[in-house]
């Protein structure tokens, strides 16, 4: 693409709920974009898979099911890819790449499977990738991270980055309804798909994280090294008795860096945690506050401490209005410049060194339904003291109505994850408790300015 033409042509493929609401910020603002930017962008083609797809406004639009068509056009300047997935996108994408042109995605999928490998056809066909709608919607979050936020040392990454589960949980906790009664509000109001297996799974959320991820911490970041759980087992008890506790629970998608002393100058060494699982939330922290669809991410850097980055992390309007953002910069040539300047992309950085995740390290909620009966108490506590894990609040209610057992809910001061996990084991292997005992992590946010 030449930079310095004033008018850009455009191929859209895709043209779904994202696709509609960046055709509706086209045609609407065109004039004013152009008046803000000097650039004039220009649908050439608008590509769906079949002309049942097509929009209610299609006569006002150069519809087309040829994307081949669409990429080779010579006045398509930049090619906007909104199909989703790993096949037919990538193919779509790889052959825009190959011919130069720029790439507009929101496909997070895409570059946490194919990222090193798209970027490195980029980087040698000259061109680039611009994906801020891939993930935290109309959140500037990925802008952030390479331009406003660069100059930091970043320790940590965390934060709710699916809307789906935030409003599930919301519901559960401030509603008190079950996990299958705020799902099912969930798709009654568009938050959830008809099957929302990778919302509630955390994978949604993982492949936002990888992307972040490598960002933050300038390494290649795969799915596979984040720790994952989801949300669809969580019982809405454990949800009333972490309120009693002072605490939200939230799906978070965590990325921090593991400090393990030595010389800081050598931070890029550091292993990194990265997990994805409901997390007790201090009522306090800013995190507990963000209900419904709403997504918001905490940044911590060595400079500039706290950052809360909050806003629309899904829906039509708001993703769209990302990738129209990456449009311009791409169309104004300031995305070009800085994708050939900076190495923090996953074709220009070393794999990340993952910490193990028996290593984390982090306070516990733990419930047991156990026997109402002398003595179990005692075993538990022997057991948690046998794997180094000491108690911080205990909380236990009356017998429950099967008038056998007891739920004792346990909050523990910092341990590690292999030894709580050898102590469960232990735990749900006594007669006097009902398996499985759950457990949650409980989030302690990092200290501003903890090194310099």
């Amino acid at each position: 693409m030449q930079t310095q033409k004033n008018q850009i042509g455009i191929a859209l493929l895709g043209c779904g709920i994202v696709g509609g609401g960046v055709v509706n910020i086209l045609q609407r603002q065109r004039e004013v974009l152009r008046q803000r930017t000097g650039v004039d962008l220009v649908l050439r083609h608008v590509v769906v898979k079949g002309k049942e797809d097509y929009p209610p406004n299609a006569a006002e639009l150069p519809m087309s099911t040829d994307a081949n068509a669409a990429i080779d056009d010579e006045k398509v300047d930049v090619v906007v890819e909104l199909i989703g997935g790993t096949g037919v996108a990538f193919t779509f994408v790889e052959k825009a790449l190959k011919a130069g042109k720029p790439v507009v995605t929101a496909n997070k999928a895409l570059l946490a499977a194919k990222g090193p490998e798209l970027f490195r056809l980029a980087r040698e066909k000259g061109t680039c990738i611009a994906f801020e709608a891939s993930a935290g919607g109309g959140i500037p979050i990925i802008d952030a991270l390479q331009r406003g936020l660069i100059a930091n040392r970043v320790d940590a990454l965390l934060g709710i980055v699916n809307g789906t589960c935030n409003f599930i949980l919301s519901q559960m906790t401030q509603k008190g309804w079950s996990y299958d009664q705020a799902l099912k509000e969930a798709q009654a109001q568009g938050f959830a798909e008809a099957n929302p297996t990778m919302d509630v799974s955390g994978r949604d959320s993982a492949q936002k994280l990888a992307i972040l991820a490598s960002l933050a911490f300038n390494v290649k970041v795969d799915e596979a090294d984040i720790h994952l759980e989801g949300i669809d087992k969580l019982d809405a008890a454990d949800l009333k008795f972490a309120d009693e506790l002072g605490y939200v629970v939230k799906l978070l998608a965590i990325a921090g860096r593991a400090k393990i002393g030595g010389d800081a100058a050598k931070h890029q060494a550091d292993p990194v945690s990265l997990r994805v699982h409901p997390t007790l939330v201090h009522k306090s922290d800013l995190l507990a506050q963000v209900s419904g669809s709403f997504n918001a991410i905490s940044f911590f850097g060595h400079a500039l401490g706290h950052a809360l980055f909050y806003g629309r992390g899904a829906g039509r309007m708001p993703t769209a209005s990302a990738v129209v953002s990456d449009l311009l910069g791409v169309a104004m040539g300031t995305t070009p410049l800085a994708f050939r300047q900076l190495r923090i992309f996953p074709d220009a950085t070393p794999a990340a060194r993952v910490l193990p995740f028996h290593e984390l390290q982090s306070r516990y909620y733990l419930r047991l339904m156990v026997k109402d009966e002398p003595g179990v108490m005692g075993q538990v506590t022997q057991i948690l003291g046998r794997c180094g894990i000491s108690l911080s609040a205990v909380l236990q209610r009356e017998t429950t109505d099967d008038g056998q057992t007891v739920p004792v809910v346990i909050t523990t001061h910092r341990a590690t994850e292999g030894p709580m996990r050898a102590a469960l084991a232990q735990l749900n292997a006594l007669a006097t408790i009902q398996p499985p005992a759950v457990c949650l992590r409980i989030i302690d946010q990092p200290k501003e300015f903890a090194g310099g």
